[in-house]
């Protein structure tokens, strides 16, 4: 931050011989989960070791969780996950469908922020797990002279294993730095009106290109351990909200749409119903033919939208019955997700910037 070559200026007051400063930008923080490097053996050994190896996400004992994780867990799962990273790679970007619509969701955000705010704001992204790191992008904005840094985990609802373990790795990134910046964090937008819009809007837009309309549309949100609600997390009740809402906006009564939780993992009772063995038992005991699943705790498409929902629940809906499976694709870049997000952060720029 502090270079002489890089078109800053000096501090009022200094001497002649001080530094020169870049200074007195906003940046903004964009932050996503994370994704490979590659699909290939190593690339997803690394990405697994650092994801499963937070106490966010697993929060057994070091002591016991270690030996298992790096012995018997990753000689496997690289090759599973890897396979299942494959089947929806984006191949000509030689990158994975998350880093993708993440490109593509900061530069329609960053262009917005130049609409509103010229050349006061620097807009990136970053990652919790893998690349980009959130420490390298935290470097590169204050090298950018960005006094304040805005931090947003693009997750609607709050969960201790999602919003705030990307928020533990921004002030880890904080803690570096000899001269931190101001930070902020932005608050989940589960309830936000233009977030629901957005989601409605796409749940409309659905249901009209449908040649027989769905008779139940799920709400299949990623899962979480039972015990970490009991434990004060606020990630259960803000689902709920959300579909209460969504199903409001949409002017429906609750028999037409339904709250899962998929993703489970490890031995331990997870939040139900599972998204697939309810999609199962609709079929087979409530006789549902037509579905539709929708993901709102996903900013972005990525390998629990592509892989899990469009593959194996969509397999497991079809085996026990089901006929007709409409998978509503993550918001992603679309327009009116941009603007859901770009109102967000604009609310939280509130006295920083005019």
């Amino acid at each position: 931050m502090l270079d002489d070559q890089t078109g800053g200026t000096r501090p009022a007051h200094a001497a002649a011989d001080h530094p020169k400063v870049r200074m007195g930008k906003v940046g903004i923080l964009l932050a996503n989960l994370g994704t490979p490097d590659g699909h290939d053996y190593w690339s997803m050994r690394r990405y697994l070791s650092e994801f499963l190896s937070d106490q966010r996400v697993i929060d057994y004992p070091k002591w016991k969780w270690q030996p298992l994780l790096q012995t018997v867990i990753l000689a496997k799962r690289p090759f599973t996950s890897g396979a299942a990273y494959r089947s929806i790679w984006n191949h000509e970007a030689d990158e994975s469908p998350l880093m993708t619509i993440t490109k593509a969701k900061t530069l329609k955000i960053a262009a917005k922020m130049a609409d509103m705010y010229g050349d006061a704001v620097e807009v990136d992204f970053c990652m919790r797990y893998g690349n980009p790191s959130t420490k390298s992008k935290v470097e590169e904005l204050i090298a950018k002279g960005c006094r304040k840094i805005l931090f947003f985990p693009l997750y609607p609802q709050y969960a201790g294993a999602t919003s705030a373990t990307a928020n533990d790795q921004f002030f880890r990134a904080l803690m570096e730095q000899k001269w931190q910046p101001t930070a902020r964090v932005v608050d989940p937008y589960f309830e936000h009106p233009k977030y629901i819009e957005a989601l409605a809007a796409s749940v409309e837009r659905a249901y009209a290109a449908a040649q027989q309309e769905p008779e139940l549309l799920i709400c299949s949100y990623h899962g979480l351990p039972q015990r970490y609600l009991m434990e004060g997390d606020p990630y259960h009740c803000q689902c709920q909200k959300t579909t209460r809402l969504l199903k409001e906006r949409l002017g429906w009564d609750d028999s037409r749409i339904k709250t899962t939780f998929q993703s489970q993992f490890g031995p331990e009772e997870w939040l139900r119903p599972y998204t697939v063995e309810e999609v199962a038992r609709l079929a087979a005991e409530d006789g549902i033919k037509r579905i539709a699943v929708v993901a709102p705790a996903f900013s972005a498409d990525c390998i629990e939208t592509l892989e899990e929902i469009n593959e194996e629940i969509k397999e497991s809906f079809e085996h026990a019955g089901g006929e007709s499976f409409t998978y509503i694709p993550c918001l992603n870049d679309d327009d009116a997700h941009i603007e859901a997000l770009s109102t967000v952060i604009a609310e939280n720029l509130g006295g920083w910037i005019g």
